[in-house]
């Protein structure tokens, strides 16, 4: 629960069947439980990729203005968070209420096999550094360091990032698959927001090589996260 509360104030349901009023996290997935949910899964979709979806329209269209969701296994039901600003000037927090809505109970969208992930996510990561590399894009100087040392900072404490009984295959994707989005980011960090392009041609460049390695890591992650719900159903 601390994990997914984290430095939220407060996280509330609303739509919860049987529920008139938004509740708290603890009791909604008690009762989602009651309800038939054995797990959840993650969907982090994007526009022109619902990565985790599987409908309704309406379901879909929240999760993608979000850009996550999560989808209950075992009943038909999904959440999407929806986070606000509040408390006075100077003491401000966030507070997230979880939009409760009916999902189609149909395998998720676009969503690989831990095996395929790993694989795709390696292939990627090398066609994209082959690109760079060629391009000669690289960000550099003081901002790209800086980025680099946040990246080292930020991998070294995210060794631990997934709860016991996940299999390790899953932790070595998930870690890859964060190494690897923290490295786009670093990619694109410096300056300009492009790294060390400089012309127009070399910013499409940049983008279209880095597009599918995100796109695969998102992939990954997703795969990761639910592989302990397919583990469960197989």
């Amino acid at each position: 629960m601390l994990a997914v509360v984290g430095e939220d104030a407060v996280h509330r349901v609303e739509g919860l069947p049987g529920e008139a009023a938004p509740v708290g996290l603890t009791l909604a997935l008690g009762r989602l439980r009651a309800l038939g949910a054995t797990g959840l899964r993650i969907a982090l979709p994007v526009p022109g990729h619902p990565l985790g979806l599987s409908g309704p329209p309406e379901f879909n269209r929240r999760a993608l203005d979000a850009e996550e969701a999560v989808v209950c296994h075992g009943c038909a039901l999904g959440l999407v968070p929806e986070v606000y600003e509040a408390g006075p000037v100077g003491d401000v927090h966030a507070e997230v209420v979880w939009h409760c809505l009916a999902v189609r109970e149909a395998p998720p969208a676009d969503v690989p096999s831990l095996a395929e992930a790993e694989r795709e996510l390696a292939e990627a990561l090398r066609e994209a550094t082959e690109v760079l590399t060629r391009l000669d894009v690289a960000g550099s100087g003081p901002a790209a360091q800086a980025a680099i040392d946040a990246y080292r900072a930020r991998a070294e404490r995210g060794r631990e990032v997934l709860a016991p009984g996940y299999p390790p295959r899953a932790v070595r994707v998930l870690e890859l698959a964060r190494r690897v989005g923290m490295l786009l980011a670093l990619a694109s960090s410096a300056g300009n927001g492009h790294g060390g392009a400089v012309s127009a041609s070399e910013m499409a460049a940049r983008q279209d090589a880095l597009r599918p390695v995100e796109r695969t890591a998102r992939r990954a992650r997703v795969a990761a996260y639910n592989s302990a719900v397919e583990e469960r159903e197989r």
